[in-house]
């Protein structure tokens, strides 16, 4: 079940409101999937592989950036399976097994999504507002034991959507992405989206909140003794990280919580179903969207990221010419993170 993102809901109204539904629907959602699909392969892609082929330089900032992106290919490599769904008008073909990874693939990115930006943002706001005490916390082995707590924790917590069942249509047609209809499995879903909102939004966003505002204040405060390098990535991590925030996950989880108790309500007109479905339809767009984001996070934030491509594509004409490099000198330790 693809949470309440992807529901034709009945109306009193009859067939006209659910065609209305299916048809905006169908094209939205068939259009924001290709584009996001086409989007984040090749961004997180090439990210990716830069990284990978810089393994040697490693840093806490770039374990993070790795995992990102294996979390955002795992989930786009899903989407055109959604494409084909909506292409052909709601109807499955893949099988019970690919739907349920779907759902559970997105819920998955998600969430590890914003559990990552949050860790970043974290060690981020250790490194630059109390340097000297948290020297020995934002290393690369430290990054790596955050980000396999973060893969068990979002894998364990989403596996309700990987047991879900794909529900049968009246012409006996597979449909995907749809949610239960009796009020029990409602109720269970209600209570998972709580402890989703709660856990896998509201938290990380506060702990953000104060992580950026010290360092702004910190940024401020010592503007003159700063170097003009950390500042960017700083800025450029708030910029981005807040961006995805709120366009991708705040409307979103908002509307999601409204939708969820719009179920509940037997009487529903068609022109109030009919607003719901749209909102429906853009936030959980926009959500998916945030594939797109983390390679802009990558490039924006990571100025580390852009000397790794310097790097990588000096290595690659210098390997071509057989050229010796003169061994590159290391980051300075402040610069590890940011």
């Amino acid at each position: 079940m693809d949470g309440p993102g992807n529901l034709t809901v009945s109306s009193a109204s009859g067939i006209t409101c659910n065609d209305t539904i299916d048809d905006f629907r169908n094209q939205v959602y068939s259009t924001m999937y290709s584009m996001i699909s086409v989007v984040g392969f090749f961004g997180n892609s090439f990210v990716l592989y830069v990284l990978i082929k810089t393994y040697h330089e490693k840093s806490a900032f770039q374990i993070y950036m790795i995992n990102l992106a294996i979390s955002d290919l795992l989930c786009v490599c899903t989407l055109p399976l959604r494409v084909v769904y909506y292409v052909h008008k709601g109807i499955w073909f893949f099988g019970d097994f690919l739907c349920r990874l779907s759902t559970y693939a997105l819920y998955v990115n998600l969430y590890c999504s914003i559990f990552f930006m949050t860790a970043m943002s974290f060690f981020r706001c250790m490194a630059i507002v109390f340097p000297v005490q948290n020297i020995n916390l934002v290393t690369p082995k430290k990054a790596r034991v955050v980000c396999v707590s973060i893969w068990i924790f979002v894998i364990l917590i989403s596996s309700p959507f990987l047991m879900a069942t794909p529900s049968k249509d009246e012409k006996n047609n597979t449909k995907c992405f749809e949610p239960p209809q009796n009020s029990q499995a409602k109720n269970h879903i209600l209570v998972l989206n709580y402890v989703s909102l709660f856990l896998g939004f509201i938290i990380p966003f506060i702990i953000i909140i104060v992580c950026y505002t010290m360092i702004i204040l910190t940024l401020l405060k010592n503007s003159m003794k700063k170097n003009l390098s950390s500042r960017r990535k700083a800025i450029g991590m708030i910029i981005i990280v807040t961006a995805a925030f709120l366009i991708s996950f705040m409307p979103y989880h908002i509307q999601r919580a409204i939708h969820l108790h719009f179920l509940h309500n037997e009487a529903k007109p068609c022109d109030s179903v009919l607003r719901m479905q749209k909102s429906v339809v853009i936030t959980l767009s926009l959500a998916a969207s945030n594939c797109c984001f983390d390679p802009l996070l990558y490039f924006f934030s990571g100025g580390n990221f852009r000397r790794r491509l310097s790097t990588f594509r000096k290595h690659s004409l210098s390997s071509m010419t057989y050229v010796p490099k003169k061994k590159a000198s290391l980051p300075e330790k402040g610069d590890e993170m940011c």
